[in-house]
């Protein structure tokens, strides 16, 4: 599974409509580079190691699936595109934006072109303070010192005075109102990577399918007239019980529940793999155990082309997969159709996935979150 970077970027400017740059970047990080998670007052201090107008400074926080050298490249562009000019000349200058990695994960980076962390961030109060304010348990990796420490410890003498507050481009997107979210789709759709990223970026507790711990799965691949039934039934059971379970016992700390997979998908797989009197018992058992299960507040279904499911099956490597023939994706997609059209009961939102890829561009991400929103809003 594909899991997300945590970086801190420090942003600054001291020309122009300084507050209005600033601004800008955070929206362009946002809907360029990654989500934007928490985001600092913004700071006016005196100019760092030159003689110029005071600047406007603030950190953000943000999680990407770029890598470091990716992250880089994007923010250049940014820079570029809101007028930083680079002379090439060493030294520092006035400008309308610059922004500097300032931590990649926990992970210390040393190429040509790329130090982090950032080598001078615990002598700049204009980065330790706004640090200091978002991710105030922040462990310098390398230094093995608290922010707190090295702000104590700091020989910058330049006060930083909290000036105004930016808007954080995530704040467009009030899931208030859910309590459970259900992200489904077929095999390969993507569903347990977007439950995931959702789940980090808004603070919600991930419930993922287990299906990794089920015995059966391989061997159903390999024989499906054997182990259907067995694969079915352990599935189901799981299924409910883990839904049962954490359901009935959200946690405090979390805003909501979001999982990637709805326990009706127990039905829509048995109704492909069974015999018709398998079924027929087995639908039975469903539907005690259905009654008894919460629904979701919202039923996203990733709807993906059987080319681009295959293409992501690939990629993630796991033999037993392999055996899965087409006429199977196409059976499901079917299966899950009919349950769409039939759940008059369910807020069910259809989202084509068809050219999009949520992981490596950001704006497709956000394509989602909009649909969502948007389905949300208008229910």
């Amino acid at each position: 599974m594909i899991t997300q970077n945590h970086v801190l970027l420090s942003l600054g400017s001291n020309l122009g409509n300084r507050l209005q740059y600033l601004q800008q970047a955070v929206d362009a990080v946002h809907c360029e580079l990654g989500t934007v998670i928490r985001l600092s007052s913004v700071y006016e201090t005196p100019p760092w190691g030159f003689e110029s107008t005071p600047f406007y400074n603030c950190l953000i926080s943000i999680h990407t699936y770029k890598t470091p050298e990716e992250v880089l490249k994007g923010v250049l562009a940014i820079e570029k595109k809101l007028g930083r000019v680079r002379s090439g000349e060493n030294g520092y200058s006035a400008r309308t934006i610059d922004i500097d990695i300032i931590a990649f994960n926990e992970e210390t980076i040393v190429t040509k072109d790329l130090i982090i962390p950032h080598p001078r961030l615990h002598e700049r109060n204009f980065v330790m303070v706004p640090l200091a304010e978002i991710v105030p348990d922040w462990q310098h990796p390398e230094l093995n010192e608290s922010i707190g420490s090295m702000l104590n410890k700091g020989t910058d003498a330049s006060v930083c005075v909290k000036t105004a507050v930016l808007e954080n481009p995530l704040s467009a997107y009030t899931f208030d109102h859910i309590r459970f979210m259900a992200i489904e789709g077929n095999i390969g759709a993507g569903k347990t990577t977007l439950a995931n990223k959702i789940a980090e970026d808004f603070n919600a507790k991930p419930l993922l399918e287990r299906f990794a711990d089920n015995p059966f799965l391989p061997k159903f691949y390999k024989d499906p007239q054997r182990y259907a039934f067995s694969l079915e039934m352990s599935f189901l059971a799981d299924r409910y019980s883990q839904l049962a379970e954490d359901l009935n016992q959200l946690d405090l700390f979390h805003d909501f529940i979001i999982s990637d997979y709805y326990i009706y998908k127990s039905l829509i797989f048995a109704e492909v793999t069974l015999e018709e009197e398998e079924f027929t018992l087995y639908r039975n058992i469903f539907n005690v155990m259905y009654k008894e299960t919460p629904k979701p507040d919202l039923y996203v279904y990733l709807n993906q082309q059987t080319h681009q499911l295959v293409k992501n099956i690939e990629k993630r490597g796991r033999d037993y997969e392999n055996e899965i023939n087409l006429d199977y994706f196409e059976k499901i997609n079917l299966s899950y159709r009919r349950f769409m059209d039939s759940a008059k009961d369910h807020s069910v939102l259809l989202i084509n996935m068809e050219g999009r890829d949520f992981v490596n561009n950001q704006q497709d991400y956000l394509y989602i979150l909009d649909q969502i929103q948007k389905k949300i809003t208008d229910k």
